[in-house]
């Protein structure tokens, strides 16, 4: 009877472990498209046959709970491991504070010369053009073969602070068609279809909230300071009004 019984258990001991590795299975197969939604990849040849490959991943929230998850996946995290290493990530690659693009470059051809990379490269956000807030410096580099890096554009507005996403619109990378030779009177344009959500990390866990509470602690200091530079302002201003009131008030009485 016990041998009798010995089969079925470790058929559905074996049942179980194909169901969860089907499961696992899918679960990466999920991350990995939601990843794939948000890179773009363009390829670019001249007519003797030099190639300038242009892969640009724009690191949305969707994207980046993607990658963690796929991590976390893949080492076993805790729930706890997985929040320490999104905000870590979150913090490296700055997505509070700007609107990340991770570019991947190879050229295979004439050397590309591209600096000042900041000039050769901007962002179209809706019908306005943001040049990068920092990049990579070695883009600066003569290029010959791979690169990659991360290039940052504004996220917030410089004086209001208020997000340069209010409402879905399509945001446009252009190289212009000096970054490589092959590229010749070409300019590389890559679109993606945005909406504010997409890059609404506040509510995806602990991790982004810290960071959210990272920026706009950094966003008080500015204000302070800014602040704390008008009250100068305003006591020369009132000083010199004493002064014109005590001179008319002196001429008054000759």
């Amino acid at each position: 009877m016990k041998k009798g019984l010995t089969v079925p258990f470790y058929a559905l001991i074996a049942a179980s472990l194909l169901f969860c590795c089907a499961a696992g299975a899918l679960a990466a197969n999920q991350y990995e498209a939601a990843m794939a939604r948000w890179s773009r990849h363009e390829d670019y040849r001249d007519d003797i046959g030099s190639t300038f490959s242009v892969k640009a991943t724009l690191y949305t929230a969707d994207y980046i709970e993607g990658y963690m998850q796929s991590e976390a996946e893949k080492n076993l995290w805790t729930a706890s491991e997985l929040e320490d290493f999104k905000y870590n990530f979150l913090n490296s690659v700055k997505a509070e504070e700007y609107l990340p693009i991770y570019l991947e470059l190879n050229e295979l051809g004439p050397t590309a010369h591209m600096a000042p990379f900041d000039e050769m490269i901007h962002l179209w956000v809706g019908g306005k053009k943001y040049a990068p807030v920092e990049y990579d410096h070695r883009f600066n580099f003569p290029l010959q073969g791979k690169r990659d890096g991360m290039v940052y554009f504004p996220k917030y507005d410089e004086k209001t602070g208020a997000p340069i996403l209010n409402k879905g619109t399509t945001l446009r990378l252009v190289m212009v068609s000096g970054a490589s030779p092959v590229l010749g009177s070409s300019e590389v344009r890559i679109n993606w279809d945005v909406k504010p959500e997409n890059f609404e990390t506040s509510t995806a866990g602990a991790a982004a909230a810290r960071l959210e509470i990272d920026r706009l602690l950094k966003r008080m200091e500015k204000i302070t300071g800014e602040k704390a530079e008008l009250e100068t302002q305003l006591g020369d201003k009132n000083r010199e009004i004493d002064e014109i009131n005590a001179r008319i008030d002196e001429l008054r009485r000759n």
